[in-house]
């Protein structure tokens, strides 16, 4: 079968309600969660755009309208949109079968929660190379107990999984990256209106048949933000390892602070620091980088940040102290507050289903 070469496409798997990032997902699709003040997706369209990847699918399931209102067909981004949504979760492959329609050749799937720096253009050589139906990206864990184990023969074809191993099952620490180049026939077994998993139902079912699944390997950035914990750590080690190339406008020092965010001159900013727009940093106040600031936040006098996330509008009292924290829109931290490793919105928005970006 001739294979098509170039325009390639992407799917970009954008999930369900995000139980273990609540309360952050509230009323917000992950995807949709702010990275260095932009929504998550934005940064995988952006990567996407780097290889050259123009026409992407959006498969969709929970509040789509969401997603749909803020980027529209694409244009704003350089990218062409197209929505698949879903009437019901179906599981990663039901959802790419759900948006069958909108394929005619070799096409790359993406989990909307993962960020890398996979090279997309080495792994789709590979898979050309190999003569795959299915690619999928390896990444190394030191502890792959925790995830689903991926084995391979000395050519990189796929073996077997393992989910979850147990210790002495097996050798391998290489799992899943969540990133796949697929050929339209693999398809074909998927069923129509089922949930139905690429992990635990296709990829096992392929190599059942002996068809041609492989491996890439690549020891690159790989980083999920499947709970608070792992959504701050994103932020933060973005900005520590390559902030400059992420948000494109830190100083030299580290900082990016708006032009209408005034600082007093007794504050002290150790980047890596984002300060957005209309930002108030108060007198004495201490930043000590990583560290975010959406809009609109108030820094009150001699309050301490450290590797801590801020969203649109918080308000933090004097003298308050805050570690390791992820603080929602329009929240207010009370003068002399100390918060360590915590994650923190308002009362209203803790049950809400308020669409907002």
């Amino acid at each position: 079968m001739q294979k098509r070469e170039t325009p390639l496409k992407a799917i970009i798997l954008v999930g369900g309600e995000g139980t273990r990032l609540r309360p952050l997902t509230n009323g917000l699709p992950k995807p949709m969660l702010p990275v260095l003040n932009k929504p998550f997706l934005e940064h995988t369209l952006n990567y996407l755009s780097h290889y050259g990847i123009k026409d992407i699918i959006l498969a969709l399931s929970y509040l789509p309208e969401v997603i749909q209102g803020y980027f529209g067909d694409g244009s704003k981004f350089g990218v062409e949109l197209t929505y698949a949504v879903e009437d019901q979760p179906r599981g990663t492959a039901g959802a790419v079968k759900n948006a069958e329609r909108f394929l005619d050749g070799t096409f790359v799937v993406l989990n909307g929660d993962i960020y890398t720096d996979l090279n997309l253009a080495d792994m789709l050589a590979f898979h050309r190379q190999k003569g795959a139906v299915a690619t999928i990206a390896l990444t190394q864990v030191d502890n792959p107990g925790a995830f689903g184990v991926v084995e391979t023969d000395q050519d990189r074809r796929i073996r077997r999984f393992i989910e979850k191993p147990a210790p002495g099952q097996t050798s391998s620490n290489w799992i899943n990256a969540g990133v796949y180049i697929l050929e339209p026939e693999v398809l074909n077994y998927v069923p129509q209106n089922s949930h139905y998993m690429f992990e635990k139902g296709l990829f096992p079912l392929l190599i059942e048949r002996g068809d041609p699944v492989y491996g890439y390997q690549f020891s690159g950035r790989w980083l999920d933000m499947g709970t608070p914990e792992k959504y701050r750590s994103l932020n933060c080690d973005l900005l520590l390892a390559e902030g400059k190339g992420i948000f494109g406008e830190l100083k030299p020092d580290g900082q990016y602070v708006a032009d209408d965010a005034p600082v007093h001159p007794t504050a002290r900013i150790i980047g890596p620091a984002i300060i957005a727009s209309r930002c108030r940093i108060g007198q004495r106040a201490c930043l000590r980088g990583p560290v975010v600031l959406g809009p609109d936040c108030s820094i009150g006098d001699g309050a301490t940040l450290e590797d801590s996330v801020l969203w649109r509008g918080v308000r933090v009292g004097e003298g308050a102290r805050l570690e390791h924290c992820v603080i929602g829109d329009d929240t207010e931290i009370e003068a002399g507050e100390q918060l360590l490793n915590r994650t923190v919105v308002r009362e209203e928005d803790k049950d809400s289903h308020k669409p907002h970006a």
